[in-house]
């Protein structure tokens, strides 16, 4: 699918180019274009560059989280809730531990644990599976909550907002925790629709009920707020969950006789040689938007979106940030260009990247997910599924929008 989105933003934007250097006689379309693909390269170097330092520390004070046992712990505190929306899974299955560890890590945004592990518990789930090509409900329940973008701390949002030189980097923090709260949400309550889940068992509500006073206090605290103080607590509270996250790792690290140090060098290793495998595919997806927007494809796109929010008397300043929207289900990468792409083009901290940031934290690679989750088990028949992930990202995408305008317009 990745194969035929790049190839065809080329294409189109190849067709566009030929279009208005014949019919429009600009000569000068194909300059453009080809300044776009060493533009973009460039900015891959750029950005590149500033991640290994940023990934190389946050996955060094990961390992010394892991070691601490800081993630068995969260996965303790969660097997209570996923025994009862799986019912079809016994307790005490190797599963449970293994999707409570996936979520624990995926909370934390521990990208590069949380796809391993997740493989561990859909191959765990696969052996309760009656048909072998056909996802179970546990293991769709599984995928739309990975699907639905779990993460607490979206650190790479905050490096890339940084490396494009934002005021605040973590400013976007609070809105993109409330719109993946929505995202979670949908994908829990439509997967337990069609699997008629009993949520209003205690041990459920507990959990739900819990997060949902714990997020109504935070609205509540919030919604009295002038925008300027509601761009000031977002950035406090980014910051100081950040920061207070780190020492909490050190301190418990330190409390358990871990060596915090070589633990941190060990995991910073990986943290150097999986960011600098990403250049070849940020220069990929990157170099193909540039080229998409010199050719005027990605404007004419979004011109005819903003004419339609215009018809309809809508406010159109969420157009511009759009592309990351509507590419974040099928591509990552192809997602964080366009996210890029728009700081870059309308400034780092404008309304439409701040909004970009947003989408791009709060939904998740629908497709990708469902591809590798259930290709690794050989599941061909998804059922509801990818409608409930789907209509999961929906939901992020729709409060993402309603919380930009409420924190930022």
């Amino acid at each position: 699918m990745l194969n035929g989105i790049w190839l065809s933003f080329f294409i189109a934007a190849f067709a566009a180019a030929l279009w208005q250097w014949l019919g429009a006689g600009d000569t000068e379309v194909f300059s453009r274009l080809v300044a776009a693909l060493f533009d973009m390269a460039r900015l891959s170097v750029d950005i590149i560059i500033v991640l290994i330092g940023t990934m190389t520390l946050w996955l060094g004070l990961l390992a010394i989280a892991e070691k601490a046992g800081l993630i068995d712990l969260l996965a303790r505190v969660l097997n209570p809730l996923f025994r009862r929306l799986m019912p079809e899974v016994p307790s005490g299955h190797p599963a449970l531990g293994h999707i409570t560890m996936n979520f624990a890590a995926n909370v934390l945004g521990l990208d590069n644990a949380a796809t391993p592990i997740g493989l561990k518990a859909m191959h765990s789930l696969q052996t309760l599976n009656p048909s072998r090509d056909t996802a179970s409900n546990a293991q769709i329940l599984f995928l739309v909550l990975n699907a639905s973008s779990l993460t607490l701390l979206p650190v790479t949002i905050f490096m890339y907002r940084a490396q494009q030189g934002a005021a605040d980097p973590t400013a976007v923090f609070l809105p993109i925790l409330l719109a993946t709260t929505a995202s979670s949400l949908t994908g829990l309550f439509s997967v337990a629709l069609m699997q008629r889940l009993k949520v209003w068992e205690p041990v459920v509500l507990a959990y739900l009920v819990g997060g949902a006073l714990a997020l109504g206090a935070l609205l509540a605290v919030l919604a009295g707020m002038s925008a300027q103080a509601l761009a000031a607590t977002s950035t406090l509270v980014g910051n100081l969950t950040l920061f207070g996250i780190v020492m909490l790792f050190l301190l418990v690290g330190w409390l358990r006789k871990v060596n915090v140090y070589d633990t941190f060098i060990d995991g910073a290793k990986e943290g150097f040689s999986f960011t600098v495998s990403l250049l070849p595919y940020l220069v990929a997806m990157l170099v193909a938007v540039g080229v998409l927007r010199a050719s005027g494809v990605l404007d004419a796109i979004l011109d005819a979106i903003r004419w339609l929010a215009t018809s309809m008397a809508l406010d159109t300043r969420f157009v511009d940030a759009l592309p990351t929207a509507l590419i974040k289900p099928l591509s990552g990468s192809g997602a964080r260009a366009m996210m890029i792409e728009t700081m870059n083009t309308h400034g780092v901290d404008s309304f439409p990247a701040l909004l970009a940031a947003t989408f791009q934290g709060s939904t998740e690679t629908t497709f990708y997910v469902l591809a590798v989750y259930f290709g690794a088990v050989g599941i061909r028949r998804v059922r509801h599924g990818l409608g409930c992930a789907l209509l999961a990202d929906l939901a992020g995408m729709l409060a993402a929008i309603g919380v930009c305008y409420w924190f930022f317009a």
